[in-house]
C-alpha cells in the first residue's frame, strides 16, 4: 500500500481527499501547515506529496524546495493558483506535476499513479548483489549466506539511502536530513554508530570495510565492484 502525505490547510478537502484517497487503497497521513508536513515527511517516509501552495506558515514553493533539500519523493502540488509563474517556480523548486482547483478527482487520482510509477524503481535497479549480501530495495530485505539479515528500521533507512546513490558520495548532511529529518543534520555521531552497527551485520571484515566507505569529514559511499 503506497503512502500519500497530504499537504493541505483547507480542512474540508483535507477530510475529502482522505477519504477518496483511501477508498483506493492508499494510506494517508495528513498536515495542516508547511512545518508539520516537512516534519511528517521525514518521519512517515511517504511514496507521494500533495502539496498545497496557500499554506498559513510557509509557502508552499518553499516547502517544495525544503522536500528536495533532502528527498527524492514525487511532489504533486495542487493549487488555485494557475498563472504560468507560478506554476515555473513550483516546477523549478521540485514539483512532479501540477493540479490547478477545482480539479476532477479521477484526473487527480491517474496524476498520483503517474507519479508513483516514475518513482518506482525498475527490477534491474531493485536488487543490489555483492559477493557477500544482496539487497532486495522492493521488499526491503536483505540475505547473506541464504538468511535474512535483520535490519533496526533506522539501519535500513541508512542501507537504503546509500544503495540508491551507490557508488556516489552521499554527504553526512544528506544522510541525516533523509533518515532523521532536516533537524537532524548535525548530529553526525549518529552515523558513526549506526554505520558500525551496520557493518557488523553486512561487512566480511567490519574493521575493514569494503562495501560502506567512510569518506573523512564529507560522507559515505556504498561501492558495488562491478563483475
Amino acid at each position: 500500500m503506497s503512502k500519500i502525505l497530504v499537504i493541505e490547510d483547507e480542512a474540508p478537502l483535507r477530510r475529502a481527499l482522505r477519504i477518496f484517497l483511501e477508498a483506493h487503497d492508499y494510506a494517508v497521513v495528513l498536515a495542516a501547515s508547511g512545518r508539520e508536513g516537512l516534519d511528517l515527511a521525514a518521519r512517515e517516509h511517504p511514496d507521494v506529496v500533495i502539496l498545497d501552495l496557500g499554506l498559513p506558515d510557509m509557502d508552499g514553493v518553499g516547502v517544495a524546495a525544503a522536500l528536495r533539500g533532502w528527498s527524492t519523493v514525487p511532489i504533486v502540488v495542487l493549487s488555485a493558483r494557475d498563472a504560468e509563474p507560478v506554476k515555473v517556480a513550483a516546477l523549478d523548486a521540485g514539483a512532479d506535476d501540477y493540479v490547478t482547483k477545482p480539479f476532477a478527482m479521477n484526473e487527480f487520482l491517474a496524476r498520483i499513479r503517474a507519479a508513483l510509477r516514475r518513482a518506482a524503481p525498475t527490477e534491474q535497479e531493485s536488487v543490489i548483489t555483492t559477493d557477500d549480501f544482496s539487497i532486495d530495495l522492493g521488499v526491503k530485505q536483505i540475505h547473506r549466506n541464504g538468511s535474512e539479515v535483520h535490519l533496526t528500521p533506522t539501519e535500513w533507512q541508512i542501507v537504503e539511502v546509500l544503495a540508491r546513490h551507490r557508488g556516489k558520495l552521499v554527504a553526512q548532511k544528506q544522510l541525516l536530513q533523509q533518515v532523521w529529518g532536516p533537524q537532524y543534520e548535525r548530529e553526525t555521531h549518529y552515523l558513526r554508530i549506526y554505520m558500525s552497527q551496520i557493518r557488523r551485520k553486512l561487512e566480511p571484515d567490519p574493521a575493514r570495510p569494503r562495501y560502506f566507505i567512510t569518506e573523512p569529514g564529507m560522507g559515505y559511499r556504498f561501492v558495488v565492484e562491478e563483475p
